[in-house]
């Protein structure tokens, strides 16, 4: 069961993430004051901790720093201040994230599980994996065939799947249209080139952030497509 540490000196709000969170399977601590809290983040381990930005004894952009400098623990900021300097101090200082309150617990919840999915793949990340395949803000995962788009999953087809995992298991090799056809679907599959095509721009669809300008899958024209590290 992941640990997760709740510095708020809001009582009331600390209780309500905590109840939202264990609904979610998740084990939390509560504390309501910064200075006992650093001792709690820097004794115990946890898998991540929810940090309020005001707080009695010590602040949060104090805690923060004094957590980065030891711990890789994912942190996630909260605050009541709206203003944009306070974000960005925050995050330079190793904050993960920055949620302003108010915010639903469902929103907090969210963030809690994409933090901990993507620190988890950071943490596999620094061990050779040939079964996944990670390029800037693509994730794929060919033992459970998963595909994740900027820490979110996207349902791919079963040739979809195949023809993006081709093209990114050998970046920057240019593939012609009939070599694409003839290793997904065979030499005597019915159909032919105009099925890569079809496929090609679906998955561009579900992967680019422009499909019309596209950063992974070029087209090299008249020959066929190139999977590009950017």
């Amino acid at each position: 069961m992941k640990k997760i540490l709740i510095i708020e000196d809001d009582v009331s709000i600390a209780e309500l993430e905590r109840d939202y969170l264990e609904i979610n399977g998740f084990f939390v601590d509560i504390d309501n004051n910064g200075s006992s809290g650093l001792i709690a983040a820097k004794n115990k381990d946890y898998n991540l901790i929810i940090l309020d930005l005001m707080l009695p004894g010590v602040d949060g952009f104090e805690i923060c720093r004094q957590i980065r400098a030891e711990k890789e623990v994912p942190i996630l900021m909260v605050s009541a201040k709206k203003e944009e300097i306070d974000k960005i101090r925050g995050l330079g200082l190793g904050a993960d994230d920055y949620i302003t309150k108010p915010f639903s617990p469902s929103e907090l919840v969210a963030r809690v599980k994409a933090h901990l999915v993507r620190y988890e793949r950071l943490l596999g990340s620094e061990k050779p994996n040939k079964n996944m395949i990670e390029i800037t803000g693509l994730c794929i995962d060919k033992t459970s065939r998963r595909i994740y788009v900027n820490d979110k999953e996207v349902a791919f087809t079963t040739k979809e799947f195949d023809v993006l995992t081709l093209l990114a298991s050998n970046p920057n090799r240019v593939f012609t249209k009939e070599e694409i056809f003839e290793r997904i679907w065979g030499t005597d599959s019915l159909g032919g080139i105009a099925t890569v095509t079809v496929h090609i721009r679906n998955i561009r669809e579900k992967i680019e952030f422009d499909a019309s300008n596209p950063q992974y899958i070029h087209t090299i024209w008249g020959v066929g497509y190139r999977f590009e590290k950017f």
